[in-house]
């Protein structure tokens, strides 16, 4: 999601209840990952140049009916390129869905590519009718930006003889067939652009992608991220989730999946509500899970603490309502909701998996805690619910960072230099690395 900030008394300044608080063992609060990457280039930096000419840029993504952090990303950058005065236009394998009113409000034609799977007869012939397309839209850059359309729109691309070739990997799981299916299909690519230094760690160790053609451009935010709502607005949206004003509220907004553990969180909760009652969790976001986990809320007896508030729009940023931001992930490439809970000025308590501690400075901008450890996970956000001034100071310098790092200001510059610096070398006519 993308959002807005808000922090003042009104927003970690709970008092906690008579009673015996949580006293977080230190290695829970400043815990880190054990692995450490070796440094992966990102893209290159230094002031943006305007091109002799608009870019024309195939963007393609798998599926415009969710609003995931894939989704997102590729949306908002599709509309700051095309702001910018680049000729886009958007390939997917299934067209229907919400996102495509931002394509259509941002002049971005849209293009349906049905391919049933991807491998077989009839992918191989959508390929090539694929290609035929791409060949007639004299496009300078291929961007594919997920698992599936790496597969379909790189082998298309390679056919049409797109001058610049971008795969995308974020992720760090996978299925095995998808892992083998893209670590063939980098190979046809010109550069893999990884969402985090530790995505594209994973790049060159597991999926044998030669250093030149790997670069980091991160996830990022906009100004509407950093957008307040006044101490009124923010009463309101509490009261309307049936929030007491004064309640310390524990928010996550990710979508109700597995991989997002929200039933670690609400272990979690129950240990936190022991000593704080009352304490309430928001979970913004829907999906396959929400029945279970109404179910394991009632098991743990905190039903009434909760609230399901379903899909929200990342405009304005929900991360407001919260206190505390939380992502609990079991896995994650690099999470939008981490960054947009720092331009919310919130402090987080994110599981240090994948690239979340390429996003959270620990100790600085929230708290690290390893993964599947409901005790731990219960001590950070207790440390913070506990300490209103250390709240605030993370939010402030979660504020910081996301301006200076993952602004669109900071980011989108360098994909731009990316693919200059790509079509620059094609000219010159050399060698990819195998």
């Amino acid at each position: 999601m993308d959002g807005p900030q808000d922090h003042g008394a009104d927003a970690a300044g709970h008092d906690l209840p008579a009673g015996r608080a949580l006293s977080p063992p230190a290695s829970a609060v400043s815990y880190r990952p054990p692995d450490q990457p070796t440094a992966v280039p990102a893209a290159p930096r230094g002031p943006a140049t305007t091109p002799a000419r608009p870019l024309r840029i195939a963007f393609c993504i798998d599926s415009l009916a969710t609003s995931g952090g894939t989704e997102l990303s590729t949306v908002r950058m599709a509309e700051l390129l095309a702001a910018a005065g680049h000729q886009l236009e958007l390939f997917t394998l299934r067209a229907q869905g919400a996102m495509g009113a931002r394509y259509a409000a941002a002049g971005i034609p849209v293009h349906e590519v049905p391919v049933r799977s991807l491998v077989g007869l009839d992918t191989a012939r959508a390929i090539r009718r694929f290609a035929a397309r791409l060949r007639t839209g004299r496009f300078d850059v291929l961007h594919s930006h997920d698992l599936y359309t790496n597969v379909v729109a790189v082998c298309a691309a390679r056919l049409a003889r797109i001058p610049a070739i971008v795969a995308s990997k974020r992720w760090t799981e996978w299925r095995l067939a998808h892992r083998m299916l893209n670590r063939g299909v980098f190979r046809l690519a010109d550069c893999v652009v990884a969402n985090s230094a530790r995505v594209g760690t994973t790049l060159r160790a597991h999926d044998r992608v030669p250093a030149g053609r790997v670069a980091v451009v991160t996830n990022f935010v906009e100004d509407a991220a950093f957008a307040r709502w006044t101490p009124d607005e923010r009463l309101a949206q509490r009261r309307a989730l049936g929030l007491a004003d004064d309640a310390p509220v524990v928010g996550i907004v990710a979508r109700l999946r597995a991989e997002k553990d929200h039933a670690l969180l609400l272990d979690a909760i129950a240990l936190v509500r022991a000593r704080v009652p009352a304490v309430r969790l928001v979970l913004v976001g829907d999906g396959d899970e929400h029945e279970a986990l109404e179910a394991r809320a009632d098991a743990l007896g905190i039903r009434d603490a909760v609230v399901f508030a379903g899909h929200r729009p990342n405009r304005p940023n929900p991360h407001q309502l919260f206190d505390v931001s939380v992502l609990c992930s079991k896995h994650e490439g690099f999470p939008n909701t981490v960054v947009e809970a720092m331009a919310a000025a919130r402090p987080v308590v994110a599981t240090a998996v994948g690239g979340v501690p390429d996003a959270l400075v620990a100790s600085e901008t929230g708290l690290l805690v390893p993964p599947g450890d409901a005790r731990a996970l219960a001590d950070a956000i207790a440390a913070l619910l506990a300490d209103p001034a250390r709240a605030e100071q993370m939010g402030a310098a979660g504020v910081a960072r996301a301006r200076e790092v993952f602004h669109a200001t900071a980011v989108v510059p360098q994909l731009t230099r990316l693919y200059d610096g790509l079509l620059a070398r094609a000219r010159r006519g050399p060698s990819r690395a195998a």
